[in-house]
């Protein structure tokens, strides 16, 4: 699974890095997403995607991380919906439709993993269960660009709220088998996409779901690298750049 990664950068880097602009108000002013650098992304928090329009232009927009279908009586089932399997996706209930229609890129600048000790290997710290401690790995691009995660999007409202309750926009990471890269660490990882084919990904008329689904593969094993870090990043409340330095 993917649960937790690095937002790091700016609205209007990731709008330029991606091609995207942002949608205008009423008042004609940018409804650019303010939200802070983040490198403990957990679920349920804010994060930002990048959509597309019917004519190809792409926006960036901001998403509560774990996916609330619109037939979801209440949005706590966003927590257990922050991944999706991409050999099941054209199949479950919760992501086939959206599959088909409402797909995203999720912008990262890396994610994290825990990695279990070898077998036998005394030097690993023991927690108070007993049991060794997983080693946190911080997992990014070998050439510093952001990671182009494919992903999900829903829109959600309370309807116990009444019409006039705000709409909720969510989004869902989808993931794959491990590259060998990552499978000494975990046996899956997200979808990254190359940038070849993001129009393909984000066009929302596009509902070849059989040629989507072959986007959904393992990157290439020399996308990666990995180093460890701070125990740190295990608590959810740790959200500053210290967490990405390579562990003493």
């Amino acid at each position: 699974m993917c649960g937790r990664f690095v937002s790091s950068s700016s609205a209007d880097a990731i709008a330029q890095f991606f091609g995207a602009s942002f949608e205008h108000g009423a008042g004609g002013q940018p409804e650019v997403p303010d939200l802070p650098a983040n490198f403990n992304v957990a679920p349920t928090n804010d994060v930002y995607g990048i959509v597309a329009t019917a004519d190809g232009h792409r926006l960036v927009q901001a998403f509560h991380w774990g996916l609330v279908p619109s037939w979801a009586k209440d949005v706590k089932v966003g927590s257990k919906m922050i991944n999706a399997r991409a050999e099941t996706i054209a199949e479950k209930p919760a992501f086939k439709g959206l599959f088909a229609k409402k797909r995203l890129l999720v912008p990262m600048d890396g994610f994290f993993e825990w990695q279990a000790p070898r077998e036998g290997d005394a030097s690993v710290p023991v927690g108070k269960n007993g049991k060794p401690l997983k080693t946190p790995m911080f997992i990014h691009r070998a050439d510093g660009q952001p990671l182009a995660v494919a992903g999900l999007w829903a829109v959600w409202r309370d309807k116990a709220a009444g019409p006039d309750a705000p709409w909720l926009h969510s989004c869902t990471v989808i993931t794959t088998s491990a590259n060998d890269t990552m499978a000494p660490v975990h046996d899956r990882m997200p979808v990254i996409l190359p940038a070849d084919r993001w129009a393909e990904w984000l066009d929302p008329a596009n509902s070849d779901v059989h040629a989507l689904r072959e986007l959904l593969v393992p990157a290439a094993n020399d996308v990666l690298t990995m180093h460890a870090v701070s125990t740190a990043v295990n608590n959810v409340r740790n959200k500053g750049p210290e967490l990405i330095a390579p562990a003493e």
